[in-house]
């Protein structure tokens, strides 16, 4: 089923509309039939017709997060004046070189610390950086080999780069994550989030984040899934948020602003420590912006910009129990 609607709707509808067509199923799992269990199978009903139609996202339904059964165990809340070198380095970017990243490069310059937050930039440098020529620059910044974790919640409180073209993100992944073994327990990408929807704010679309996994690498064998497209309540890209993500030995489970989005076991969860990783990316190939990718809209030069990716802190909390 989910392969057909794939063909049809494309990866991320198709993902989002089997969740929902799981979750009619299981109103009536128990038998009888009553207003309530009506009410919430048009409400579905409703959503699926949204996501066929115009691929609306979803609003988050789910649990409250309970935060009482984690501690505290790292944290950056970037209350100094500079990024803190012991906790972050360039993700696969080192030293003053800028790399090419997508449609894009990736520059250390891009990042700085003010007024007690991370700013990631996303600019069009004309004269270039890092030994690179003219195009997008921006910056993705990990903690590997600094910090990782195995388990526990993990949590951003951010504001998106309000512009198109490009995507802000909160993600985590090792290096067996590039293993072609067949499942995701050896390491998994997991996409807290990525605000790739800003073409769309205009009309009023543009509140939307994706979540989702990756594992077995990026090449023919990558598998992975969708958790779907999820509406942030507010002004994503005016507004501080947060955006987190619950990580047991069964399952991963998404948050907006402290309330479930979606969860997920598919491919067999990541048994081993990851890191963390904040980015902003441009769509494109090989360092040349061109492409509408993850339904960013297509990329401009633009006298708004720097567009900035703007965090207040990351934090890894672990469960209580793993920590007795």
């Amino acid at each position: 089923m989910e392969n057909l609607l794939k063909e049809i709707f494309g990866g991320r509808p198709a993902g989002t509309i089997v969740m929902l067509w799981g979750s009619l199923k299981e109103l009536f799992t128990d038998g009888g039939l009553n207003i309530k269990k009506l009410l919430s199978a048009l409400m579905i009903l409703g959503q699926i017709l949204g996501i066929m139609t115009f691929d609306i996202g979803l609003k988050p339904a789910g649990q409250k997060l309970d935060l009482d059964k984690f501690s505290l165990v790292w944290s950056d809340e970037f209350d100094g004046d500079e990024i803190d070198r012991n906790y972050w380095g360039g993700h696969y970017v080192y030293g003053d070189t800028a790399e090419i990243r997508k449609g894009g490069y990736w520059h250390h310059s891009l990042a700085h610390v003010r007024d007690g937050n991370l700013i990631i930039e996303a600019k069009f440098l004309e004269d270039g950086i890092g030994g690179k020529g003219p195009g997008y620059y921006s910056y993705g910044m990990d903690t590997r080999g600094r910090y990782e974790q195995l388990y526990g919640y993990f949590e951003v409180r951010c504001i998106f780069p309000a512009a198109q073209g490009m995507w802000s993100a909160f993600w985590m992944i090792n290096d067996d994550t590039f293993n072609v073994d067949g499942n995701g327990r050896d390491g998994t990408e997991v996409d807290v989030f990525e605000s790739t929807f800003y073409k769309d704010y205009w009309w009023g679309g543009g509140n939307a984040l994706v979540s989702g996994i990756i594992f077995d690498g990026y090449g023919p064998d990558s598998k992975g899934t969708s958790i779907g497209k999820y509406r942030v309540k507010g002004d994503p890209y005016k507004e501080f948020h947060t955006y987190g993500l619950e990580w047991n030995p069964e399952e991963y489970i998404f948050y907006i602003d402290g309330i479930e989005t979606g969860r997920t076991s598919y491919g067999g969860v990541s048994q081993a420590p990851e890191w963390l990783i904040l980015s902003i990316e441009v769509s494109g190939k090989d360092g040349v912006a061109h492409s509408d990718r993850h339904g960013t809209g297509l990329i401009e030069k633009n006298k708004t910009w720097p567009a900035e990716f703007v965090v207040d802190y990351v934090r890894a909390y672990q469960y209580k129990e793993y920590l007795n």
